[in-house]
């Protein structure tokens, strides 16, 4: 069995794997690393590996600390991966975005892939169908565009994400709703239809932390998969034990 760690901006989050079956997924905070692991381990005895992709500052030695009791891979640059990275900065492309693009790659096979990650930030990375990643694009995530609205200016106030009312926002609340709502599926469905408009045989993989609010507002046929990471860092370690 396996266990897969996602050190994000803002949270932890983990899955138990059976091959490529999926068992059971966890959220934790950063300051529970070790005991939610040990919590882990203790239900499930059969895992014996421990794979982990950070973007988060966590320290390393949280997880070493169990490298007694498993195998521990923190996947990086140096790992093979199944694409062609096309990347001009390849040493500056997120572990993130690589196991994405890696899971994209590993799962359609054949197509033209662009997976979304909207998170902290919003991450568009593209795969084409000969599974050569070219890169993609970076903007704020909803809570980053919530905040900036309110830490840059003098009175707007801070909210939290809700969906607005109306499209015409008729208070200061309700406009800040939808423009960065609003904005965000605007932003979403003008990438994904640049995007489409270029190549065919086309899949969108829509991930991250925000992918249930957001999946129901967007007019694009998607693949909707919150846990896509995980599910991707099990596909690359399946895909570097079967080609080591």
């Amino acid at each position: 069995m396996v266990l897969t760690i996602d050190i994000g901006n803002t949270r932890i989050k983990g899955a138990v794997f059976e091959g490529y079956n999926t068992v059971e997924f966890f959220v934790f905070s950063k300051d529970e690393i070790q005991e939610k692991i040990e919590a882990i381990l203790k239900k499930y005895k059969k895992v014996m590996y421990l794979v982990v992709a950070s973007v988060g500052n966590v320290d390393k030695n949280s997880f070493l600390y169990f490298q007694k009791k498993l195998h521990v891979w923190f996947v990086s640059h140096e790992d093979g991966f199944p694409f062609v990275n096309n990347y001009a900065t390849p040493k500056t492309l997120g572990i993130d975005r690589m196991v994405l693009a890696a899971g994209a790659t590993l799962q359609f096979q054949g197509k033209n892939r662009l997976i979304i990650d909207a998170g902290t930030c919003v991450t568009y990375d593209f795969v084409d169908e000969m599974d050569v990643y070219h890169g993609g694009a970076i903007s704020p995530g909803l809570r980053l565009r919530y905040e900036s609205l309110h830490n840059f200016t003098e009175k707007l106030p801070l909210l939290t994400v809700e969906s607005p009312k109306n499209f015409v926002g008729d208070s200061t609340a309700e406009a800040i709703h939808s423009g960065v709502v609003n904005g965000l599926v605007y932003e979403i469905n003008g990438f994904v239809d640049e995007y489409q408009s270029k190549y065919s045989n086309f899949i969108i993989i829509l991930t991250g932390g925000d992918t249930e609010f957001l999946a129901k507002r967007l007019k694009n046929t998607i693949f909707a998969n919150s846990n896509f990471l995980l599910e991707s860092l099990n596909q690359i370690f399946q895909y570097k034990i079967e080609n080591d």
